[in-house]
């Protein structure tokens, strides 16, 4: 039977590790507590999150008990890592309000419940500390010469902006974070992104100092598709958690259009289905790799909004693309399969009943008017101004009900209306349903 560590090597979560043998024989004596911190700079985790978030959802599975740190007290001063400018500085407000809509949307991937899982705000000691009793006891162990030689701080001061003093002290406060989880909940340790190896490996050194015990650090590789392009990142923008910024049908769209040469590696990072089936799609090409491209979006979806929702979304994407059957042979553990691979009908009726193409209402006298396609189609988004909806008619790629636009100033009206709706789309794949209202009396 694999090791939780060769089984988190295999999926791909494993960059660098410290202390390797220690480690290994640590994860395996019993149950350990973890944590990864979180930076509340948004209500919303994104796509770009997930490699944590699902190694916490693997520590657990494996009876493990993870600690989510929301940097409430860090978030006030500025992560450096991975940045040539500043961060925007967060009032204690926006901080809170941030971290509840985390939280949120980690309990779709990790149990709270009954302590399974912890929660926890730096602020809750970082916000307490005196300066100079700071310094004194824990700034003398930090060498400044190691510190400018970290990759977290080295972008930064080759940068025009250059380091700001605040910022300089983040190590020692994220440092100080692993000391008093260590100390509160005998953590001993921490993960995350491969930017924080400097970060982590300063706490392991702080704690060997202060309390001479061994503690230990995993950092994951930072994640990019074969074109290159950061995980998450769209020409619309970032793909996030939360349903209400980035709709399901969207996001179930996004993992949908994953490029051939990641289908695999994407199904090992961020779905729990097993190896060997995953390992078997490096041999599929063609219909059968689109198939398994449908397997990832619907798993995806499911972990994180649910399955009605990815239920929703697939039967969404069925009615407007033709979505083919998944074969029963292809990732047969996926919760995809039912009846030989066929979502049950009654299952795709119940729980489609919720539209999850994204939508807007209009009252049906502001079409009998007309509304011109090109102005229509920047109204709800499908491009960024009036100038590209032009273009985008100009050149072929706008529809209204399945039919081509032939020129950029058609009027919608309401000879457009079938069965109360209206349905535009944006080149092949982002649709977008206009619902006719009834005029108010």
């Amino acid at each position: 039977m694999l090791k939780l560590i060769d089984i988190l090597k295999e999926r791909g979560f494993v960059d660098q590790r410290t202390h390797e043998k220690a480690l290994d024989q640590y994860l395996e004596a019993g149950q350990v507590t973890c944590y990864i911190g979180f930076d509340p700079t948004a209500s919303s985790l994104h796509v770009g999150s997930l490699v944590p978030i699902m190694s916490l959802a693997h520590m657990q599975r494996y009876g493990h008990r993870p600690i989510a740190l929301i940097g409430g007290g860090t978030g006030l001063v500025g992560d450096p890592s991975g940045k040539t400018e500043m961060r925007q500085l967060l009032t204690p407000d926006m901080v809170d309000k941030n971290a509840m809509g985390i939280k949120k949307q980690l309990s779709r991937f990790i149990d709270f419940s009954d302590n399974k899982a912890l929660m926890l705000n730096n602020a809750d000691w970082l916000t307490k500390l005196e300066y100079i009793p700071f310094l004194r006891d824990f700034g003398r162990h930090f060498s400044v010469n190691r510190m400018i030689k970290a990759e977290s701080y080295k972008m930064r001061l080759e940068s025009e902006e250059g380091l700001n003093f605040i910022e300089f002290n983040y190590m020692l406060l994220q440092a100080y974070d692993f000391l008093e989880i260590y100390d509160r909940y005998g953590c001993k340790l921490q993960m995350g992104g491969s930017d924080q190896w400097g970060n982590i490996v300063a706490g392991v050194d702080l704690i060997r100092r202060i309390r001479q015990e061994t503690v230990f650090g995993i950092t994951f590789p930072l994640i990019t598709t074969s074109s290159g392009a950061k995980m998450g990142k769209t020409a619309e923008g970032a793909v996030w958690l939360d349903p209400d910024r980035t709709l399901p049908y969207n996001y179930y769209q996004y993992w949908v259009n994953t490029d051939d040469r990641d289908v695999a590696r994407f199904m090992a990072l961020f779905t729990f289905l097993p190896m060997d089936e995953i390992k078997a799609l490096e041999k599929l090409s063609g219909a059968d790799l689109n198939s398994a491209k449908v397997v990832l979006a619907f798993e995806t979806t499911r972990i994180a909004h649910g399955k009605e929702a990815a239920v929703n979304a697939y039967n969404d994407a069925k009615s407007q693309f033709g979505t083919q059957v998944v074969p029963k042979d292809i990732m047969p553990s996926s919760s995809i399969h039912r009846n030989g691979g066929v979502l049950p009908a009654l299952e795709i009726e119940a729980a489609g009943s919720v539209d999850s193409t994204p939508h807007s209402n209009i009252e049906i006298d502001r079409l009998k008017e007309g509304i011109p396609a090109f102005k229509l189609y920047h109204i709800v988004g499908l491009s960024k101004s009036g100038s590209e909806a032009r273009r985008l008619i100009e050149q072929g790629g706008a529809y209204v009900n399945g039919q081509r636009i032939e020129s950029f100033d058609y009027l919608l009206t309401d000879r457009d209306i079938v069965d109360m709706e209206i349905l535009l789309r944006a080149g092949k794949k982002r649709y977008h349903k206009i619902k006719i209202l009834k005029n108010k009396s």
